[in-house]
């Protein structure tokens, strides 16, 4: 039986952030760009490929890259900027996170996870989308941060594993490129 292909794992046809316009409208679009990025670096993948732990003795995986985004934004937004209660969806609960931490995934584990950066996606763009980028919000032991804080932070996270899906995904199976 031939593996599943998740060729569905991008999140749109990717475009260049506007070259001008307002804040927001800047950083919500290199935001938007990093997140398609990390789905174009997963695109075309089965579950063992998405899994494959590429470069040892690191832990590191796509699929985990996916799940620690998933969580990556629902922290910062769901549950800093709009006060959600809802506990992460991969971070033990001794702080630490498992995002990275599976056995043996298979086509449903990898929907799944897809499925919940999606939606985490979708919770953090409607959320972003009317707040003030000057507005201050809790955020634990981070103490207070602004939402353009927040945005910018995003963007920082998705740049720097975005580094990494790249070289898992040249890794796997020698595909390179933006």
């Amino acid at each position: 039986m031939a593996a599943e292909i998740f060729a569905e794992t991008t999140v749109g046809p990717r475009t260049d952030p506007p070259p001008g316009g307002s804040e927001r409208e800047i950083l919500m679009g290199f935001l938007d760009y990093q997140r398609h990025t990390l789905g174009l670096k997963c695109a075309g993948l089965h579950a063992e490929a998405l899994a494959a732990r590429a470069v040892p003795p690191s832990g590191l995986s796509l699929l985990g890259l996916v799940r620690h985004l998933s969580d990556v934004e629902r922290f910062w937004v769901r549950s800093s900027l709009a006060g959600d209660p809802a506990p992460p969806l991969y971070w033990g609960a001794d702080g630490d996170d498992t995002d990275f931490d599976f056995t043996a995934p298979d086509a449903r584990m990898v929907a799944e996870s897809f499925a919940a950066w999606r939606d985490e996606m979708a919770f953090s763009d409607a959320a972003l989308g009317g707040e003030p980028l000057g507005r201050s919000v809790a955020a634990g032991r981070h103490g207070t941060v602004s939402v353009r804080w927040i945005l910018a932070h995003l963007i920082e996270e998705y740049s720097r594993h975005n580094g990494h899906a790249d070289l898992l995904r040249e890794c796997i199976d020698g595909q390179v490129g933006e």
